[in-house]
């Protein structure tokens, strides 16, 4: 029987899966993933921007780059507009270090240059594949932990407090509707359910509605399900050349941070992808190549250039891949769906937060498996066990990652292990000593 082009052209047959799981863990993504078209605006709005009009540009950046990484690339990674820049977007460029958003997006054009140059050259591959195994793996284990801290916070269940963290109250209805979300997320799973995360996202959704607290209902519906679509197109190509040269000395710095954070945290994300799709590189199984790197690399441009931040990689691909998503076409039903959002987006905004945090749990609880891969010696455990502990305590992947490798480095200069020391380590070590110093002195 001959094969249907969807599957020769994404290689479905060859990875192990099928169509209907590929569409199942594009919807599953999606839902995991909505919350970004009504928070990534009103991040924004607060840098003077129009709500309304980055609730396009959102959608815009998102299908532009999931689409992007979906046909070339065709790996089942889906890119939005990424959390961790547009807060630095809004508050420390716009509103700390006093420019205009015109200028803030130059910022953000320049750090995506930047990006798809070392995604197009070699550098990036061979950062990946200089990653010592105790920093890889500490790298899946504080991802789980980092996403699942999302879910627990989101679902009410891990509340900020004095301490650090306390548990949520009991006699708060959303926190009960996430407890039971995560049960019944953990049942669907180890009932092997086809499409049990996403049947578990609709169940607590349809549950919000009639499920009072003091502020209504937890699903609030809105008052209209669709909205026609407009694309501000005064926000295409948005630059301000001369506002960002005559503020260079101010702007160099941030330009390089924000440049350091979206390269390994969006690096990061697609390893730890790849690997729990098992795309590593086999036979039949491509792992990260040249195109995905590309992709990653001009989604970050087209953000800019389309009147949003940067778009990068998002963690919450991992729950299509453990949907079964292995190929493009689940990131092509993800671009897919953030196209009919344009329309649809008041309806899909009112998932609230308590339906896909359990999802996120469910897959930070899976990723943490890879703790029984610990090595037996401390100074190979202790990076991985560090970085799991500062991601879970602090919430900063990036910080954990960082801290990891320099203890990697430290370990092996004690021991007088210098074969550890390689040239990408080392370099690694010095790009990360300059993200600290520069998160020190990000107050202006």
């Amino acid at each position: 029987m001959s094969r249907s082009i969807l599957d020769r052209w994404f290689q479905i047959s060859e990875r192990g899966s099928t169509v209907s799981r590929e569409i199942i863990a594009g919807l599953t993504v999606f839902g995991a993933m909505a919350y970004i078209v009504a928070v990534n605006p009103a991040i924004l709005s607060s840098a003077g921007l129009d709500r309304h009009d980055m609730v396009m540009t959102t959608i815009a950046g998102a299908v532009a780059g999931t689409l992007l990484m979906a046909i070339w690339a065709r790996l089942p990674i889906a890119l939005a507009p990424a959390m961790s820049s547009n807060v630095l977007f809004s508050q420390v460029i716009v509103q700390q270090a006093h420019v205009s958003p015109s200028t803030a997006f130059t910022v953000v054009l320049f750090s995506g240059l930047c990006f798809t140059l070392l995604s197009l050259s070699q550098i990036r591959q061979k950062i990946i594949k200089g990653f010592p195994p105790a920093i890889v793996l500490g790298i899946q284990i504080a991802i789980g932990a980092f996403i699942a801290r999302i879910g627990l916070m989101s679902a009410g269940v891990a509340v900020p407090s004095t301490g650090g963290f306390s548990f949520g109250s009991l006699g708060n209805p959303t926190v009960l509707l996430g407890l039971g979300g995560i049960a019944l997320c953990a049942i669907l799973n180890a009932l092997r359910v086809p499409a049990g995360l996403l049947i578990a996202i609709v169940i607590i959704t349809i549950a919000g509605i009639f499920i009072p607290t003091a502020h209504g209902p937890i699903t609030k519906l809105p008052s209209n399900l669709v909205d026609w679509p407009h694309y501000p197109t005064h926000l295409f190509l948005p630059f301000d050349f001369h506002g960002f040269f005559s503020h260079l000395g101010l702007l160099v710095p941030i330009t390089i941070y924000f440049l350091l954070s979206d390269f390994f945290d969006a690096t990061a994300t697609m390893m730890t992808v790849a690997h729990r799709a098992g795309l590593d590189g086999t036979d039949g199984r491509p792992g990260l190549d040249h195109r995905a790197f590309a992709s990653d690399g001009a989604a970050s441009v087209i953000g800019a250039s389309l009147g949003t931040c940067t778009v990068s990689a998002y963690v919450e691909s991992l729950a299509g891949v453990e949907a079964g998503g292995r190929t493009g076409l689940s990131a092509l039903i993800v671009a897919l769906l953030f196209a009919a959002s344009s329309v649809f987006w008041p309806l899909i905004t009112s998932i609230p937060a308590v339906a896909t945090a359990p999802v996120l749990v469910l897959v930070g609880m899976s990723m943490l498996g890879a703790l029984s891969r610990l090595p037996a010696t401390f100074s190979e455990a202790a990076p991985p066990v560090l970085m799991l502990l500062i991601a879970t305590i602090t919430g900063n992947f990036m910080l954990s990652l960082t801290c990891g490798l320099l203890l990697y480095t430290a370990l092996a200069v004690a021991l007088r292990d210098y074969k550890r020391l390689t040239p990408i380590v080392v370099g690694l070590d010095i790009a990360f000593v300059l993200y600290m110093f520069l998160e020190t002195h990000m107050n202006f």
